[in-house]
């Protein structure tokens, strides 16, 4: 087979030249050239894509739903929007040893009771892996999981002729850092080979109708390597979140064509690999023998899924000129203008302090219906006060002291009923016009008056 020619194209402008350049002659930018393969002009490229295509009208598509193939494990199926989708390419990123092979073994365990599946590893040979089932317990000796299907290679043309030959259904990619491709000369992990190994996995699987699970390393930032490409290539980005030090791990979609976003599913890692965790909202509340200063409880939304989770916040007297304002699971730039607000239309100075805010079990929050209940917890803390046992919070606060609503009020009242709390401070444009049985309800618009209201 012969080799093809490469070029070397410009992430800036696009500009390409024949041979590397640290400077791009076109637009000047530094170390903006990378490999790429060159395409072969031809007439049967435009004759063949001519024939397979056709221009349709909007009324003439049939809008026929998706259908999905379920991995057998509930947590993972919700986050991908009801389970796989044919022809779907999936990309999986976490940081090392978090759990992403354990948990793609276990659903191909599953699928191969009646499906067809291919686990390719580029990292382990087929004796680890075969290693890890026996630790995991899974039956792979029983006939029902037979048709999984084993290979350790990293070259892509024998994948490709693996696939081929085999025609499975679902095929994991063990990591796509490892795959490389014999077009391109640059090393396995590159730009180049990321980008090249992908699209062509991603083609064989919108050809050949194979749902494609491809695992990606990530950086010390925690964003997948390779090229920003590679997740707009795909169909579903999912991002495995936890402490290698805690037993909990979170899997979460930033991008899903095929179902919601910033969905979020909850496991426990054990001796027998990952389990489901039914009440995730257990984890991220602390369990206290006695109510404590500057604890909050709030209902955060992930996706779907309203979850509770423990706001906690810490105030000491600064002994240096400039305080601390130090965060865990929040935004710290958003805690220098809550303490702005809280001073500007409360009256409540923390100037002086230095000041803490943790998230409970190591959740990340990003939504604004956190604003109030951090807020409240700072104030707990300074006056020492512990907040109304049972009580729950959540909204947005704005620059001029105002308590803003947030989506979907009602599920997180009725998700908090349902786990026995009974007091809630919250937006009045949250307020609910039927009464929650169990729960009483006080609504505020502004600031102030939520802090008056835990006095």
């Amino acid at each position: 087979m012969a080799t093809a020619k490469t070029i070397y194209s410009c992430t800036e402008c696009g500009g390409q030249v024949s041979k590397w350049q640290g400077q791009c002659p076109h637009c000047q930018a530094w170390n903006t050239l990378v490999e790429s393969v060159a395409e072969t002009a031809g007439k049967h490229r435009y004759s063949a894509l001519t024939a397979t295509s056709k221009v349709q009208t909007l009324a003439e598509v049939d809008a026929i739903d998706i259908p999905r193939i379920p991995t057998g494990i509930i947590e993972f199926d919700r986050v991908l929007g009801g389970g796989l989708v044919s022809g779907g390419v999936v990309l999986i990123g976490g940081d090392p040893g978090i759990g992403k092979s354990t948990l793609l073994l276990q659903a191909l365990a599953h699928l191969a009771t009646h499906k067809k599946v291919l686990y390719v590893s580029g990292e382990e040979s087929v004796q680890q892996i075969a290693l890890r089932a026996k630790r995991l317990a899974l039956d792979v000796a029983s006939l029902a999981t037979r048709s999984l299907h084993l290979l350790a290679e990293i070259q892509l043309d024998k994948i490709q002729a693996v696939i081929a030959q085999e025609k499975p259904a679902v095929v994991v990619i063990d990591s796509i850092q490892t795959v490389y491709s014999e077009q391109l000369t640059s090393a396995p992990g590159s730009v180049a080979q990321v980008r090249e190994c992908a699209a062509q996995l991603t083609r064989l699987a919108k050809s050949t109708a194979t749902t494609m699970i491809l695992v990606g390393h990530v950086t010390k930032e925690g964003t997948l390597a390779g090229p920003r490409v590679l997740e707009h290539i795909v169909d579903t980005v999912l991002y495995f979140e936890g402490d290698t030090h805690s037993s909990f791990r979170m899997i979460r979609a930033f991008k899903n064509r095929f179902g919601a976003v910033n969905e979020l599913g909850v496991f426990a890692m054990t001796e027998k690999g990952l389990r489901e965790v039914s009440n995730p909202s257990a984890l991220f509340l602390s369990q206290h023998g006695a109510q404590v200063a500057g604890s909050c409880v709030m209902v955060t939304q992930e996706g779907t899924r309203p979850l509770l989770v423990e706001i906690q916040a810490l105030l000491d007297e600064s002994h240096s000129p400039m305080p601390r304002r130090l965060t865990l699971g929040l935004e710290q730039n958003r805690l220098a203008m809550l303490l702005a607000v809280l001073h500007r239309h409360a009256g409540i100075a923390c100037f002086d302090q230095d000041v803490f805010i943790n998230a409970v079990g190591g959740v990340k929050i990003t939504e604004p219906g956190a604003d109030l209940p951090v807020l409240l917890a700072i104030v707990s803390s300074l006056r020492n006060k512990p907040l109304p046992e049972k009580m729950i919070v959540f909204g947005e606060v704005g620059l001029a002291g105002e308590v803003r609503p947030v989506q979907r009020g009602q599920e997180r009242l009725r998700e908090a009923a349902k786990l026995g709390f009974t007091l809630a401070i919250i937006p009045k444009a949250n307020k609910p016009k039927q009464k929650i049985a169990g729960m009483e309800v006080i609504a505020v618009e502004r600031v102030e008056e939520a802090v008056d209201k835990i006095r």
